[in-house]
């Protein structure tokens, strides 16, 4: 079973940048297709990013296509997700996880397991 840890969350000004990191134990993520949802109170959790398992495509919300980029690290099995041009509706507890059914399309939240706590984002205006 993997255990994930998301970090790098924290306060930003509009128009600021952060990295999160999704760091993996347990399982390596090779094989895996990996996907960032994010969620705030009292709503489902959304799709930001996802890539395939072989790297070979990558998928972004509209919301966030051409300011945020997901990647990978196998060597440190940690996933990435930069985050540029932060606006205030990006606040929100980010998550990351593996893909592992695949019934359903990737922004799905359904189709990935063995979610991480989440890491906090919050930009001011």
């Amino acid at each position: 079973q993997v255990h994930l840890v998301e970090s790098g969350g924290g306060l930003v000004q509009a128009g600021g940048s952060l990295r999160l990191s999704c760091a993996a134990s347990g399982r390596t993520f090779d094989g895996y297709a990996m996907g960032w949802f994010r969620q705030i109170p009292w709503k489902e959790r959304e799709f930001v990013a996802a890539f395939t398992w072989n790297y070979g495509s990558t998928y972004y919300a509209d919301s966030v296509k051409g300011r945020f980029t997901i990647s990978r690290d196998n060597a440190k099995n940690t996933v990435y997700l930069q985050m540029n041009s932060l606006k205030p509706e990006d606040t929100a507890a980010y998550y990351c996880a593996p893909r592992v059914y695949y019934t359903g399309s990737y922004e799905d939240r359904g189709q990935y397991e063995y979610w991480g706590q989440g890491t906090q984002v919050t930009v001011s205006s």
